[in-house]
């Protein structure tokens, strides 16, 4: 079988979607898939079986920005990528996000599995909800990475969504080599803007009273302000590596993910756990569906300082539930491992060569 993977954004931006596609295509590979990804770069493809189609450009989207490439040189590169590797099936990461996505679904013919990631608000499906419906009913089969992921999918263009969660590479964070730190840690690591919190869990860390450090992960628009507070006890590293992520993980005593809305299914809480972190996040839907609360992770209310702050507290003052949060995350991780998602895809892969591409919305 001979599976494309097509991601919308650029490899070389760290991001959760990004992140799924390249690790996908090397579990499916182990498998004895053979497994390619088409995407956007800004410079060598980051590992062997990738394609790129040039460049991105950066566009706001869901409060973040998303670089993505699209146009007609782009679509053509697409299409002759396509036609040269002659797969047998495409998965469509975002399919509705201009650029390969979209050039793959209304250029060609091969049969098509489309993931949807999205949660929350998507103006786009309300506002283009006709041409885009379109192009949905060009999707064999149709995947979400959660109920709200599909919930948000289904609501705008109807029919049926199978829930397929994202998974995560358990070795490459279990194994990693721990990152040295004398004295506890706490981490996160985000895009520096409004919905990931990371102005909360300052707050938060301000008034810990506690002999740690904070590790800040990413950068974004808030970057400059918020160093500018000049907090003591928190590093502020930039863009992490893949490696050094995975390291850092394995030397934080505790890992934070603050955010207050628009995270449809929480990837970044998974590989915490498969490193062995305990987990202290936010209780927003999409964290939920992965952390239960008080056995894989401390959630709290969103944008709550307090409940924040006390949440890390816990985690740093009481060894025995670190140890239990620990305990429960990697039996966690473990069940969402990218070697079982690889397996479930399979059949779905198997299902859309079946049925085909339909050329008409399907009543």
């Amino acid at each position: 079988m001979r599976v494309l993977l097509i991601c919308p954004y650029s490899l070389s931006t760290p991001g959760g979607v990004q992140g799924q596609v390249l690790g996908l295509a090397r579990a499916l590979r182990e498998l004895g898939v053979d497994a390619r990804v088409l995407a956007p770069s800004d410079g060598p493809p980051p590992e062997p079986g990738v394609v790129t189609v040039g460049p991105s450009t950066k566009v706001p989207s869901n409060g973040s920005v998303a670089p993505i490439a699209h146009g007609k040189d782009q679509a053509r590169l697409t299409l002759d990528a396509i036609e040269a590797l002659g797969p047998d099936v495409l998965h469509l990461h975002e399919p509705l996000v201009p650029g390969p996505n979209q050039a793959a679904l209304l250029g060609c013919d091969v049969p098509a599995v489309g993931t949807f990631h999205a949660a929350g608000a998507a103006p786009a499906y309300r506002y283009l909800r006709k041409p885009l419906r379109s192009m949905v009913d060009r999707l064999a089969v149709r995947t979400a990475v959660s109920e709200e992921a599909r919930r948000l999918a289904q609501e705008a263009f109807g029919g049926e969504f199978l829930v397929l969660p994202n998974g995560v590479d358990v070795p490459r964070f279990a194994k990693a080599e721990r990152w040295p730190a004398d004295r506890p840690v706490i981490l996160f690591v985000g895009r520096h803007e409004e919905r990931k919190g990371l102005v909360v869990l300052l707050d938060a860390f301000e008034g810990l009273d506690r002999d740690a450090v904070l590790w800040v992960g990413g950068e974004g628009p808030e970057t400059e302000e918020l160093r500018a507070r000049g907090l003591p006890g928190v590093e502020w590293l930039g863009r992490l590596s893949d490696h050094d992520l995975a390291r850092r993980l394995r030397g934080a005593g505790v890992f934070c993910a603050p955010s207050l809305h628009g995270e449809s299914f929480g990837v970044v809480l998974l590989e915490a756990m498969a490193a062995g972190t305990p987990v202290v996040a936010s209780g927003i839907p999409g964290y939920a569906n992965v952390a239960r609360s008080d056995r894989e992770a401390l959630l709290v209310p969103p944008a709550d300082v307090t409940a924040l702050r006390g949440a890390l507290r816990r985690v740093l003052d009481e060894p025995s539930l670190a140890a239990r949060l620990v305990a429960a995350g990697s039996a966690r991780a473990a069940e969402f491992s990218l070697a079982r998602l690889a397996e479930r895809l399979v059949p779905v892969y198997e299902r859309a060569m079946a049925t085909g591409r339909p050329l008409t919305r399907r009543r």
